[in-house]
């Protein structure tokens, strides 16, 4: 008997094996046992699902268990940095910190919440793409509606098929990796502060009692950073009531931009600079504000000056000078503010007291620098959750990886030793001319800075406002000749120029003498000419092959943009094609003179189109290419500040006439300089004979 139920099991096993083996099984079978009861046999496909089920869920087990193990480990490399006595770069810092966050990223939490931002993004619980469109086509409206000219329906139209193109959808980044964005953002502008306190830890484990002083210090300067930072994210309040204002009421919209400049502080004052030297593209009323930066600015309090004193010297300034206020400076800038001092020197065997000028520089400007950059980074990226838009990632991506670069030719003006240095080699330069002058230097420091007083002396503008009518014409001629003739010789025979060359920076003797001041930075031109010339004769001719070619030349990275060559001339090549700027052949010069004066003004605007075409693109130029066109704006501007009355015609042909003439006159200037150094030569040998 028991062998008997023992073959019926047996067939029975056999049966289901024959059953489930079957491919065409897409329904259940029952099937009997001995004992009369009923078994339902799955069919195959079910059995699959279910398989690849069960599978799929372990190897996401075990994903997750893999990456999750790996969190821990990525902390191995820092721990060892920290561990080790060697002092850390910050490159190495960066390093490792970038493997830690690729981890962070690659762990499927990150991974996860990009799914569920997706949901609350379309149950509108959470910013999404259409919300980002409403609010940038409101701003662009309010733009048009405040516009001082009317805005033909062409621009406008031409705007949104850009606009419609621009949004496309690649993918958003979840919350999580946009708050992983903006933690990496925040360490790597603390990444110097942190290598310095690093450092500091190490050096304390062999000298401890000496470093903790300093340690200390180093790590307060977070708390003077949030200050900066309450600042100004308080000023960005001024943005509200700007837009509250009317469309057309300018004067009042210029009085709120102003306020903003001034409680931002020095970062936004030299902003404010920068736009104020391309004031043609703005309303008259905030031009105007905005120029007022260029000389009088918010000063700084007698406590900061005398702090900066005590900082850079040791000393209180009565110990060096007579007559010095600090709470009556001639003028104040971003950088810092200017007072007038005597100062006893020994002249001939005499003592007498000489008038000089001392510059002293603003607290904590790298820092103000330093947040003010963070500030506006973290605005754009913080952007993706406010107004979320998958086309417009690689675009604020590269606007802030343009701000970055924009910022760091302003920290080169920061340091007083730099500028004397600077100022030095060209007010050397100036003595072997007549046409311009370069205040000396007598002594410097990290945040004063001491040099000779020049005399009866204005700022541009305010040189020209001294005279009326037919001699105020005549003075702004003579003046705009010696600025075009500085500027050629600085760039023609030098090969580099003054950084900032805006009105305020430009003094003027009664008689036209030009004296330059302000030498925080210059621009040099070496390894630019080609680069210059091909952007400027691309612009003309209107070639978007050579203007690609040259962007991709002056870009961060221009191996990967090399790559993608042909994406950024046909981007270029269409954007030509809006302005309705025609591309020259080997006739551009005649082409150029028929279209006249019109249409080469139509193919500069051209340039500043193309230039945001870089950000659309994913495209960061080089900072020192940025501070080399911020420069030759600045000197424009001021050349267009003496020829305002004058107009166009007269300045485009003084700019003829000077380049033209220039080769003569500096042949001449350098043997008037010759033969004055003869002539000193010649009476120190007769002073000898005597």
């Amino acid at each position: 008997m028991t062998s008997n139920k023992f073959d019926a099991n047996l067939r029975q096993s056999t049966r289901k094996q024959r059953l489930s083996s079957k491919e065409s099984d897409d329904f259940a079978f029952p099937a009997k046992h001995s004992n009369n009861s009923v078994e339902i046999i799955p069919d195959r496909g079910l059995r699959q699902r279910l398989t690849d089920g069960a599978v799929g869920t372990l190897k996401q087990a075990g994903v997750f268990t893999l990456r999750t193990a790996r969190v821990p480990t990525a902390f191995i490399p820092l721990a060892q940095m920290l561990a080790h006595n060697q002092p850390v770069t910050e490159s190495q810092l960066g390093r490792v910190v970038d493997q830690l966050f690729d981890t962070l990223y690659d762990h499927p939490i990150t991974r996860s919440t990009q799914r569920l931002t997706s949901y609350l993004r379309q149950t509108d619980f959470l910013p999404n793409e259409s919300s980002t469109e409403d609010l940038i086509r409101y701003l662009v409206n309010q733009c048009v509606e405040r516009s001082p000219v009317a805005v033909p329906d062409q621009i406008i139209n031409e705007f949104w098929s850009f606009f419609d193109e621009l949004m496309r959808t690649p993918e958003l980044k979840g919350l999580a990796e946009v708050n992983l964005d903006v933690t990496r953002y925040v360490l790597r502008t603390y990444e110097p502060l942190i290598v310095e306190l690093i450092n500091a830890l190490k050096e304390t484990r062999r000298v401890n009692a000496s470093m903790l002083n300093e340690l200390a210090r180093r790590a307060s300067v977070i708390r003077g950073d949030l200050d900066i930072i309450r600042r100004q994210v308080k000023a960005l309040r001024y943005i509200k009531p700007f837009f509250q204002t009317d469309s057309q009421d300018f004067a009042t919209q210029a009085r709120i931009v102003a306020d903003m400049v001034r409680e931002f502080g020095p970062f936004f004052v030299k902003m404010a600079q920068v736009a104020a030297s391309n004031a043609d593209f703005l309303p008259d009323e905030i031009a105007k504000e905005l120029q007022v930066f260029h000389e009088e600015v918010d000063p700084m309090t007698p406590e900061e000056v005398l702090q900066a004193f005590d900082e850079s010297l040791g000393c209180h300034p009565s110990d060096l000078y007579y007559g010095f206020d600090p709470a009556k400076p001639l003028r104040s800038g971003s950088i810092g503010s200017v007072y007038l001092a005597r100062k006893p020197v020994v002249e001939n065997d005499v003592e007498v007291l000489r008038q000089v000028i001392v510059k002293v520089g603003r607290h904590n400007l790298d820092r103000e620098f330093m947040m003010g950059k963070m500030v506006i980074g973290l605005a754009i990226m913080s952007s993706q959750y406010w107004a979320p838009h998958s086309r417009l990632a690689p675009f604020l991506q590269a606007m802030q990886e343009q701000v970055d670069e924009f910022v760091k030719g302003f920290q080169a003006e920061l340091n007083f030793i730099d500028e004397a240095r600077i100022q030095r080699r060209f007010h050397n330069i100036s003595k072997q001319t007549s046409s311009w002058t370069v205040p000396e230097i007598y002594n410097a420091s990290e945040r004063v800075l001491e040099m000779e007083y020049v005399e009866n002396s204005e700022s541009l503008g305010r040189a020209a406002d001294q005279f009326r009518g037919n001699a105020k014409r005549k003075f702004q001629r003579r003046v705009g000749r010696k600025l075009i003739y500085v500027l050629l010789e600085q760039v023609l025979i030098h090969r580099e120029f003054h950084g900032d060359l805006h009105p305020g920076n430009i003094m003027v003797s009664p008689g036209g003498q030009l004296y330059l001041i302000d030498w925080g930075n210059v621009v040099s031109l070496d390894g630019k000419w080609q680069d210059l010339r091909d952007y400027l004769m691309g612009i003309i001719t209107a070639d978007a092959v050579m203007l690609a070619d040259v962007l991709i030349r002056v870009s961060t990275d221009p191996k990967q943009n090399r790559g993608r060559r042909q994406e950024i001339i046909d981007s270029l090549d269409e954007t030509l094609q809006r302005k309705g700027v025609a591309k020259l052949g080997r006739n551009w010069p005649i082409v150029i003179k028929r279209e006249g004066m019109a249409g080469l003004h139509t193919r500069l605007q051209a340039a500043m189109q193309l230039m945001s075409n870089t950000q659309s693109l994913g495209m960061v130029l080089q900072s020192e290419y940025l501070h080399l066109s911020r420069s030759l704006a600045a000197a424009s501007g001021s050349l267009g500040s003496l020829y305002s009355d004058a107009g166009p015609v007269r300045l485009a042909f003084d700019l003829i006439r000077g380049a033209g003439l220039f080769p003569l006159q500096y042949v001449r200037e350098d043997l008037v300089q010759t033969n004055k150094r003869r002539v000193s030569r010649l009476k120190k040998f007769v002073g000898v004979q005597k």
